[in-house]
């Protein structure tokens, strides 16, 4: 069966940070003179709730951050003093690809492709640049900004109007079982899990890689055996 069309996530699946979250955070801290009371996992359960609402990452981060404060019985501001700092520290253009990502860009070429990310646009649009691929995709849904956040199946079918595909010939490529599986799932796509941890797979995508590099080879087998 041909493919319509295939789409990527971009966070820990196209690309990832050079300077790791946990640092940035530390540095945060440290600049306010505030002591740590916000773990990196604390930041990242809690986002979820504030991507539909906010207007930036700015926005968010400061949400998130003054949230957490108050549940600990501190101020807010002082929440967002952090987020602020937290923001000031990170470079978002200060990315490397992932392995594989050349490989599989190079198996997609001549199918439209497209990018479904959760995140704010001025956030994701540099991460594309600073790996050399703001120019590489036909479409780019900003999830939680131009759709709601995955897994809603909005942002996939946003990508799929905007690719003339459909569902059942579209594959999306993702690190995380809960945003880009569960998303993909619900939109009707096959769903490419490139895990970042050995966490079980649930649920359960239709196809596992190592890295990007194994996804030219999955391609030829779905087209060879007609998937």
């Amino acid at each position: 069966m041909q493919l319509d069309a295939v789409l990527f996530d971009i966070d820990d699946t196209l690309c990832r940070y050079r300077r790791s979250g946990a640092d940035v955070l530390d540095a945060a801290f440290e600049r306010t003179g505030h002591d740590p009371f916000i773990t990196l996992s604390e930041y990242h359960d809690r986002y979820p709730e504030f991507v539909d609402d906010s207007d930036s990452m700015a926005d968010l981060r400061e949400r998130c951050f003054a949230a957490i404060a108050e549940t600990k019985g501190r101020d807010p501001e002082t929440g967002r003093t952090v987020a602020r700092a937290y923001a000031a520290e990170r470079d978002h253009a200060n990315v490397e690809p992932l392995p594989g990502v050349e490989e599989a860009l190079s198996a997609v070429e001549g199918l439209p492709v497209g990018v479904v990310t959760n995140g704010a646009p001025e956030m994701q649009s540099q991460k594309l640049a600073g790996i050399g691929l703001d120019d590489a995709f036909d479409t780019v849904v900003y999830a939680g900004y131009d759709a709601p956040a995955k897994p809603h199946p909005e942002p996939f079918e946003t990508a799929l109007s905007e690719l003339s595909a459909s569902p059942d010939r579209t594959l999306h490529v993702g690190n995380s079982l809960q945003s880009d599986i569960a998303g993909a799932r619900a939109a009707g796509l096959g769903s490419v899990w490139v895990p970042d941890s050995d966490e079980p797979a649930d649920p359960e995508p239709d196809y596992t890689l190592s890295t990007l590099s194994e996804f030219p080879s999955l391609l030829s087998e779905r087209t060879a055996t007609d998937l």
